[in-house]
C-alpha cells in the first residue's frame, strides 16, 4: 500500500498513531488565539451572565422556554426557535461555500478546547512539542509520571468546568448552582450525567482528539458537496511550489519554491500533508499557512505558497455563487421574520378555548333570563415583570359579566396559568353575530384582546 493511502493518524500497522503538532507563530495565529478565547469565555461563562435578569442563553427543553440575548421564547414559539436553528445551519452552509472549512478550524468546540486549552495544559506542564515527543518514546521516570499526573489532573478539572457549563446552558444556571450545593443523593440524575459528560469531554480532548474529526464527525464528507469551484480552501500552490527541492526532477528543470522542510506536516493537527491537495481530514486550522510564510520569509521569497485560495488560484472570496446567494437569502428571510415577530410580539399570550360542558346555561333572576358561556384561557407572561392583568369584556349588543376565579390575575415573570372564565349576558339581548372581545389589560394599558363568539338557544 501507497504511505499517501495511509490515514495520518494511523501508521502501517493500522494502529493509531499520537499526533504531536509543533507549535506555530504567525497572523492566523495571533488572530485564531483571540478568536478561541472569545468563543471559550462566551462557552465557559455564557450561562452564568445574566441580562434583564435572564440567563444569556438557555436551552430549558423540560420546561419549554429558551433564552436567547434577553429574548425569552416559549414552546408555542415553536416556529421562531426552528428559525433560529435554521439560521445556523444554513449559516454553516453559507461559511464553508465562501470560505470552506472555516467553522472547523475556527470556531468548532472539538479544535477550539483541544487547541485552545489541552494543548496549551500540555505544553505547559511537559514542554515543547520536541521534548513531548523524545518523552513519548522514553521508559516512564518519576519525573514523567509526575508531570503525567498533575497534565491529567488539570484534564480532568478543566473538562469537569466544561461539562457544568454544557449543562448550565440546558438545565439553567440558578438550578445548577442549587444542586451543586445540595448532596449529590438528592439530584442523582444531574449528578450521573454530569460526570458522564465529563468522562466523554475528557476521552475526546484529551485522548481521542482529532480522530474525533476523522472518523465521527460527518461534515468533513459532505463538504464536497457544499464546495463548488469558487469556494476559498487552504491549499498549496502546485504551480509555484513544484518541482519542489530535493525532487527527482530538479535536475532537469528549475526548482520550485518548496524547499521540502515539511513544516507544514510538523504543524498539522492531523497530521496530513497540505501538498497532496484537498483532504477530507484538512480542518483548515491555517497552520500550515503561518508555518509555511515563516520558512519563506527564511529562505527570501515571498509568502502564499501555501494559502487560502479556489480552484483557480484566486485568493478572492465571492458572493457570486447560486449556493452562497441561495443561503444568505434564507437566512435574511428568516432574521426578518424572528425581527418582526419579536418586535410586535404580545406581553401575553393568550389563547381561548370554550369549556367541555354545555354550549351555555341558563338562569332565571327576578325574573329576568341569562345566559352564561364558559371558556377556558392558557396565559402566558411573556415579560421579565410581575403583571396583575385585569380581565373584562366587551359587546356591541349587550352588557356582558366576567367571573373567573381572579380578577384581577397575578402572573409572575415567564409564568404560564389556566383560567376558567365564565361571560355572563341577558338572554334577550343574545345577537350571534355580535362581536365581542375579551380585552387582558394592566396598568391601564391593554395588553392583548381575543375574539370570542357567544352561543345561547336557537333563535
Amino acid at each position: 500500500m501507497n504511505q499517501t493511502d495511509i490515514p495520518p493518524s494511523l501508521d502501517e500497522f493500522g494502529d493509531h498513531k499520537k499526533i504531536i503538532p509543533a507549535e506555530v507563530r504567525g497572523r492566523f495565529r495571533r488572530r485564531r488565539t483571540w478568536t478561541q478565547v472569545a468563543l471559550i469565555v462566551f462557552f465557559l461563562f455564557g450561562p452564568w451572565i445574566r441580562f434583564r435578569g435572564e440567563q444569556l442563553f438557555l436551552l430549558d427543553i423540560f420546561n419549554r422556554k429558551f433564552h436567547f440575548f434577553g429574548w425569552q421564547l416559549y414552546s408555542h414559539d415553536a416556529p421562531l426557535i426552528f428559525l433560529v436553528f435554521a439560521i445556523f445551519a444554513f449559516g454553516l452552509i453559507f461559511i464553508t461555500a465562501v470560505w470552506g472549512r472555516l467553522f472547523c478550524g475556527w470556531a468548532c468546540p472539538q479544535t477550539v478546547f483541544i487547541d485552545g486549552v489541552f494543548r496549551r495544559i500540555e505544553i505547559w506542564i511537559e514542554g515543547p512539542y520536541l521534548k513531548r515527543r523524545k518523552e513519548a518514546t522514553t521508559p516512564m521516570n518519576r519525573q514523567k509520571l509526575g508531570r503525567k499526573l498533575l497534565k491529567w489532573l488539570l484534564f480532568v478539572i478543566t473538562s469537569s468546568a466544561i461539562a457544568h457549563s454544557f449543562v448550565a446552558f440546558f438545565a439553567g444556571s440558578d438550578v445548577l448552582i442549587q444542586m451543586m450545593s445540595q448532596d449529590p443523593r438528592q439530584n442523582w440524575t444531574y449528578f450521573i450525567l454530569i460526570s458522564a459528560i465529563t468522562l466523554i469531554i475528557l476521552f475526546d480532548f484529551a485522548i481521542f482528539r482529532e480522530q474525533f474529526c476523522l472518523i465521527v464527525c460527518p461534515y468533513g464528507r459532505f463538504q464536497s458537496v457544499l464546495l463548488d469551484r469558487l469556494s476559498l480552501n487552504i491549499a498549496y500552490d502546485v504551480q509555484r511550489g513544484e518541482p519542489r527541492k530535493g525532487a527527482p526532477t530538479q535536475a532537469l528543470q528549475k526548482t520550485g519554491d518548496c524547499v521540502s522542510c515539511n513544516r507544514c506536516v510538523e504543524v498539522c493537527p492531523t497530521g496530513i500533508d497540505i501538498r497532496n491537495g484537498l483532504q477530507m481530514e484538512c480542518i483548515a486550522c491555517t497552520a500550515c499557512i503561518d508555518a509555511c510564510d515563516e520558512i519563506m520569509e527564511k529562505v527570501h521569497k515571498p509568502p502564499g505558497l501555501i494559502r487560502y485560495m479556489n480552484s483557480s488560484g484566486s485568493s478572492q472570496w465571492t458572493l457570486k455563487s447560486p449556493r452562497v446567494i441561495g443561503s444568505a437569502v434564507i437566512i435574511l428571510i428568516s432574521v426578518a421574520i424572528i425581527a418582526s415577530a419579536l418586535i410586535f410580539r404580545e406581553d401575553i399570550d393568550v389563547v381561548v378555548i370554550r369549556g367541555r360542558d354545555a354550549l351555555f346555561q341558563e338562569q332565571t333572576v327576578n325574573g329576568l333570563t341569562f345566559l352564561s358561556n364558559h371558556f377556558k384561557l392558557h396565559i402566558k407572561n411573556q415579560t421579565q415583570k410581575n403583571i396583575s392583568l385585569k380581565i373584562s369584556g366587551t359587546s356591541n349588543s349587550t352588557a356582558l359579566e366576567i367571573a373567573t376565579p381572579e380578577n384581577p390575575l397575578p402572573l409572575k415573570p415567564g409564568q404560564d396559568r389556566e383560567v376558567h372564565l365564565f361571560v355572563k349576558f341577558a338572554k334577550q339581548d343574545f345577537n350571534p353575530q355580535a362581536l365581542t372581545e375579551l380585552q387582558f389589560h394592566a396598568n391601564g394599558e391593554v395588553l392583548n384582546t381575543k375574539t370570542i363568539h357567544l352561543v345561547g338557544p336557537a333563535q
